[in-house]
């Protein structure tokens, strides 16, 4: 076996323990050799690390094969913490951060149907416009940059499904009424990574907003920075969408959505 691998971490014993965890859940059933040869770590130090886990009731080792897996052990203390996640308390460091960074007003939203509610809000810094929405207003989808942004990220009879069962009217001359340009929208949305409502919902106010993404498979939150054209120029938006990005990526994260 070739030299094992050099670690930063402190407390080298968990990292190892937690990388030969992380290596089972990406890859199912291993045998020692294979482990062995994932981590470039001596077949004794796994297997050390093994009996560890098992002894834990973190992994099991099938009796036929000999290969090892991990337990359902894992999965029970997963979901006694996801159980307990109160996505407010969660969110509202990233949000007032994007207030502090922007002076905009932000808001968060939580899916409700073809409808979004908005849960939380936070009051533009600047200038003395406030806007019209308000926590536990519900709203349609389709004319919100929130709305939109969740939208891009369903599967397309979902989409469909949405726009069929709502009532599409024009609100401003921005509107989008038309449900092929609507797709394309969407799609435009899927490339940059983020949604604009662009005086769509309310003449002289433009949004930018991202979905949030979470261990769930299915997209329940979306948060925006919504502020006049006159300080939401094209040049703004192109700067917060960074911003916007970023924070997406983050909180996702720590929402339990991780890059596979």
């Amino acid at each position: 076996m070739t030299e094992e691998k050099e670690t930063k971490n402190p407390v080298q014993s968990a990292e190892r323990i937690f990388q030969v965890m992380e290596t089972l859940a990406d890859n199912g059933e291993m045998g020692l050799m294979e482990l062995s040869a994932a981590l470039g770590l001596h077949k004794s130090t796994v297997h050390r690390l093994l009996m560890s886990l098992i002894y834990m009731g973190y992994a099991k080792q099938d009796e036929a094969s000999q290969k090892y897996m991990l337990s359902y052990k894992i999965v029970n203390m997963a979901g006694r913490i996801l159980d307990r996640m109160d996505i407010l308390q969660i969110a509202k460091p990233y949000l007032e951060r994007l207030s502090d960074l922007s002076g905009e007003a932000v808001h968060l939203v939580q899916r409700e149907g073809n409808n979004i509610l908005y849960i939380y809000k936070i009051e533009a810094k600047i200038g003395t416009i406030r806007m019209v929405s308000q926590v536990g207003m519900v709203h349609p989808m389709y004319c919100s940059g929130v709305g939109k942004a969740i939208m891009a990220a369903l599967p397309e009879e979902e989409v469909k499904k949405i726009w069929n069962e709502s009532i599409i009217e024009k609100k401003t001359e921005n509107t989008i009424t038309d449900y092929a340009r609507m797709q394309e929208t969407l799609e435009g949305i899927r490339r940059n990574g983020y949604a604009l409502d662009d005086e769509e919902n309310e003449k002289g106010v433009r949004c930018i907003a991202a979905c949030l993404h979470s261990y769930r498979k299915d997209v329940q939150y979306a948060f925006s920075i919504s502020g006049p054209t006159s300080r939401m120029t094209r040049e703004r938006v192109a700067e917060l969408a960074v911003d916007v990005r970023r924070v997406q990526e983050e909180l996702s994260r720590e929402l339990g959505c991780y890059p596979s």
